[in-house]
């Protein structure tokens, strides 16, 4: 595993083809091209058994070496109620439904409104979804990991969801902010905790209100985003049922200047100067801007570092485009979930996409589409996805996986 210190031996053979030469991979652990899988042996806590049933289970485990592999075995996802259609924003911008739809494959989008309930509401109705799908019980979740930007408290939402959740044994819940790439990054994050740390059941939650950040007199981006959450259980295995192949992470913040919502003062209350005693202070107050977006550079980039991203993973996994089941992309625009598969030479009705329903629902939109697609029956146990996120940073990532 990635950043992981300490040995590896053998497992099972993979069913996978593994034909890379033995050489470390930063981001995805170590590769062998005798065609059996390579596992890493942890020194550092990594205990499988449960603590006791009074401690938190986000305590230390006791060392042990013991081999571990990760699968997903869970998914959920929650909407708000309030549906807005291309022909309501044509209410609002001057726009209209074929404007909207040829350019970015959008038709309607839900937000969050006065009468809904809040995030981390929809994160924890995303994260019951997944928990009962897993048939686990929250006081067997062991770590939470709060992927949004968007959070409702500036100290983070993943205490919260926990709380209303009911997980009483107290687990770690942290927030993991990369706007649409969190998903993915969170899913590598819950398989590092899984390999490393010992934990067993993770939760991680993609959830965001970019309705909340979005000038809707610029129809340029308004069109673009919607609210929602998504949630995967990833669950400890047997190495011989890892569902985790291979991933690809990277991050440019040069290309910051394309997409953000950076921070902007308020304008300082009279009484609050400074009375001529310190000069810039007390400083004022900040508010985030609305969202800022370079739509020509951002398609730009996606078309480039996506098809590289995913292309990367699959070699550290030893595998090729043709040996996935599914396409399933960060859903952005559609216009570049067909450009990707197209590189990729991925036929449209292998390709996951609900971008039509919904938008670009950030970190969300991956488990979102996910679920959507297991519910339905068209993943399958056993399928192999090549998932990508990018989104503003610049971050962008890629991962292998196994649904169940």
């Amino acid at each position: 595993m990635a950043n992981t210190s300490g040995f590896f031996a053998t497992s099972l053979p993979s069913l996978r083809p593994r034909n890379l030469p033995l050489v470390p991979s930063f981001r995805s652990g170590f590769r062998s091209s005798d065609g059996i899988s390579k596992v890493i042996f942890c020194s550092s806590s990594i205990g499988t058994e449960k603590v006791s049933s009074g401690a938190s289970p986000s305590e230390s485990r006791l060392p042990r070496l013991v081999s571990r592999g990760c699968k997903l075995v869970g998914c959920g996802s929650a909407v708000p109620s309030l549906q807005i259609s291309n022909d309501d924003l044509a209410k609002l911008v001057d726009t209209n439904d074929e404007w909207i739809s040829v350019r970015t494959g959008i038709r309607n989008r839900r937000v969050i409104s006065e009468k809904d309930r809040s995030l981390t509401a929809l994160a924890a109705e995303a994260a019951r979804g997944a928990l009962q799908m897993a048939q686990v019980d929250p006081d067997d979740v062991d770590l939470i990991l709060m992927c949004t930007s968007t959070p409702e408290d500036l100290f983070g939402s993943a205490p919260q969801v926990q709380k209303a959740l009911g997980c009483k044994r107290n687990p770690l819940s942290y927030d993991i902010t990369a706007a649409c790439s969190g998903f993915l990054l969170g899913l590598v994050s819950a398989c590092s905790h899984i390999r490393g740390g010992g934990f067993s059941n993770v939760l991680v939650i993609g959830a965001d209100a970019l309705s909340r950040y979005v000038d809707w007199s610029d129809r340029a981006s308004c069109i673009l985003f919607g609210d929602a959450a998504g949630a995967v259980l990833v669950q400890a295995c047997d190495t011989e049922e890892d569902g985790l192949f291979g991933f690809d992470l990277h991050s440019d913040g040069d290309g910051q200047r394309h997409l953000n919502a950076g921070i902007k003062e308020k304008e300082m209350d009279q009484e609050l100067g400074s009375n001529g005693s310190v000069v810039g202070f007390p400083p004022r107050n900040v508010t985030y801007s609305c969202i800022q977006m370079n739509g020509k550079e951002v398609f730009r980039f996606a078309v480039r570092c996506v098809p590289q991203s995913i292309e990367a993973a699959l070699q550290k996994a030893g595998l090729d485009s043709s040996n996935i089941d599914w396409l399933l992309l960060h859903q952005a625009n559609q216009r570049i979930i067909d450009a990707v598969a197209s590189r990729l030479e991925v036929p449209s009705e292998r390709v996951i996409s609900n971008l039509a329903n919904y938008g670009n629902t950030s970190a969300a939109s991956i488990p979102l589409a996910l679920d959507e697609a297991v519910r339905s029956g068209k993943v399958k146990a056993g399928h192999t996805i090549a998932t990508s996120g990018f989104g503003a940073g610049l971050t962008w990532g890629s991962a292998i996986i196994r649904w169940g």
